[in-house]
């Protein structure tokens, strides 16, 4: 049986390599904002399609958005957070 590899000690080590680390830093918020859309989504059982009528769109946008190949706008995040009926926090740190 293999040992599952710790995943910040395999990031740590790949953020070394500069062209990983200049991805990773383009595409690293995207995809935790997509992280966050699939996780909600599935909790609530609510498919791709139907999100996309809630937020006005259509359902390929919500792909390319889980997949991290969109670029959010602050009006789209809020439209996607009232769809869940959260409320939108965005912070600097």
């Amino acid at each position: 049986m293999k040992k599952a590899t710790d995943f910040q000690k395999y990031l740590k080590h790949r953020l070394k390599n500069k062209n990983f680390k200049q991805h990773y830093d383009k595409y690293d918020k995207r995809l935790k904002i997509a992280y966050q859309i699939i996780l909600l989504r599935k909790k609530m059982s609510i498919t791709q399609l139907k999100l996309a009528e809630r937020i006005g769109t259509k359902q390929s946008n919500i792909v390319r958005m889980e997949h991290g190949q969109q670029n959010f706008t602050i009006d789209m995040l809020n439209k996607i957070a009232k769809a869940f009926k959260k409320e939108l926090t965005v912070s600097i740190r």
